[in-house]
């Protein structure tokens, strides 16, 4: 009867979980030209609207934040992740590992610093800086609570730890002598990394001087190149990271310029689902690939995170700059 009713064949059973969407022909050979040293990637992994670009079938956020990494690193291009959910909450050891685990032997990972050593201020729970932080660049906390677990946890896939240093209240820009000499104290108290870099971005030009060179060379740390309206566009900040050379790159491509310095909320209305290439940025596509090009053909790794909120969509961004990569 069993026969009779399902046409006398075996049911084949739906793959269950989060399962990846197959990678195109042009997607496979497109990363199989790609260096091993370029390690292109998002800033985090939850997207439901990437449906149909990374995961085969729909699932909530929450989902896709506890089970879709292995789906994610299955893409050929995607060969690095962001994990900005730390700058929050500090993530335990356990927690990293858990990531390193589900990621193929090449994948890296871009971890961004808890808020609380690197905000000036302490925020509010909308998210305001209030009163100074006693933390601020403290080098036991950031030892503690970031760098001893992600070193544990995430060992050989560490690409980078940030420490995105937020803008500064007034009366610190007035100081930025006492900053830099914070800063080069606390990277000065780390000890290297297993694999990958630490590196600093920051969200005002006044660090942007030769004393920042200075100290993050003393200490081996990286510039990592933020792509921010807050900061001079891309080809300003070169300088910098010639400064620097020779070195792994270290990018993070934030938020579109045409925004603003404040252009969050907008930009996340304006893309929605983040599943179309809405507004472009050629020139500083272009202007990015060449670096990398650059980097990696020095034999240096390059590790570059995009955003939804730079062209609409990041895996669709990380498409275009790997294909202008190798066009270069």
């Amino acid at each position: 009867m069993q026969d009779e009713l399902f046409g006398g064949g075996v049911c084949a059973k739906r793959p269950r979980g989060v399962q990846p969407m197959p990678p195109t022909p042009e997607d496979l050979a497109l990363a199989a030209m790609l260096s091993p040293h370029v390690h292109l990637g998002t800033s985090t992994w939850s997207y439901p609207g990437w449906q149909g670009l990374v995961w085969a079938g729909r699932h909530s956020e929450a989902t896709l934040s506890r089970t879709g990494l292995p789906a994610y690193a299955a893409q050929p291009l995607l060969r690095a992740v962001g994990i900005d959910r730390g700058f929050y909450r500090p993530l335990a050891a356990a927690e990293f590992q858990r990531h390193a685990e589900q990621v193929p032997a090449g994948f890296r990972f871009t971890v961004k610093a808890p808020s609380f050593v690197t905000d000036a201020l302490l925020r509010s729970e909308e998210g305001r800086g209030q009163q100074p932080n006693p933390l601020f660049l403290d080098s036991s906390a950031a030892l503690q609570d970031f760098i001893e677990p992600a070193y544990e946890g995430l060992g050989q896939t560490i690409g980078a730890l940030v420490f995105q240093l937020s803008p500064l209240p007034a009366q610190r820009l007035a100081r930025m002598s006492e900053q830099f000499d914070l800063l080069h104290a606390m990277l000065l108290a780390f000890p290297k990394p297993p694999t990958g870099v630490i590196a600093v971005e920051v969200r005002d030009a006044a660090w942007l001087t030769p004393d920042l060179v200075a100290l993050l060379r003393d200490a081996g740390a990286r510039y990592c190149l933020g792509l921010h309206p807050k900061l001079p566009a891309l080809r300003e900040q070169l300088p910098l990271l010639r400064a620097l050379w020779p070195g792994p790159l270290v990018v993070r491509w934030n938020l579109n310029r045409l925004h603003g310095p404040y252009g969050y909320e907008q930009a996340e209305k304006r893309y929605g689902e983040f599943n179309e290439m809405l507004d472009p940025d050629p020139d500083t596509r272009s202007e990015l690939a060449r670096v990398i090009r650059g980097t990696a053909g020095a034999g240096q790794d390059a590790f570059v995170t995009i955003s939804n909120k730079a062209e609409g969509s990041a895996p669709l961004s990380v498409r275009a700059l790997a294909q202008a990569v190798i066009d270069g």
